[in-house]
């Protein structure tokens, strides 16, 4: 049978279900534990005053089954700003009706049409299904590259520090 495979923009009203899909995600990846957002700080993120972050939902036959989180980042090489995106994630059951390509293919033609010069995104090193998924679209996946993260307490001391 098939489905209506749609993509459109989340809205205020919609914060706990955009929570819901970030609590999905994070159990999927095993880190439930570190998931600390709350609606309000989802609204004032999203929809506030200086919105930092937008989301859309991957819809079939109109039922939202995932979602995709990004922001604009800067690239000094190119001298333009890209899209990063943050998270990607359809439900487990949904998967398999061109949902997750339907919202990479949304994205960067967002990302075409704002000017933008890129778009990027981290894969967890175990997800084989989801690195498979992003090389079959055409991603290069930057192997040199680490991740570097300060937050809590060792982001306060260099904070802190002179």
């Amino acid at each position: 049978m098939d489905h209506a495979v749609s993509v459109r923009a989340a809205k205020e009203h919609e914060v706990a279900l955009v929570l819901g899909f970030i609590r999905e995600l994070a159990e999927f990846e095993h880190l439930a534990h570190e998931v600390v957002a709350t609606e309000e700080k989802l609204r004032q993120a999203l929809f506030g005053a200086r919105p930092v972050a937008e989301v859309v939902f991957g819809c079939v036959d109109h039922e939202p089954v995932g979602f995709a989180l990004y922001f604009y980042s800067f690239s000094t090489f190119l001298g333009r700003p890209g899209l990063y995106l943050e998270d990607l994630f359809v439900r487990p059951a949904e998967r398999g009706h061109g949902v997750g390509r339907c919202l990479l293919a949304w994205l960067a033609r967002t990302a075409l049409e704002r000017g933008w010069g890129r778009l990027e995104g981290a894969v967890l090193d175990w997800n084989a299904a989801a690195i498979g998924f992003y090389r079959k679209l055409g991603a290069e996946l930057k192997e040199e590259w680490k991740t570097c993260r300060l937050t809590g307490a060792a982001l306060e001391a260099l904070a802190a520090r002179d």
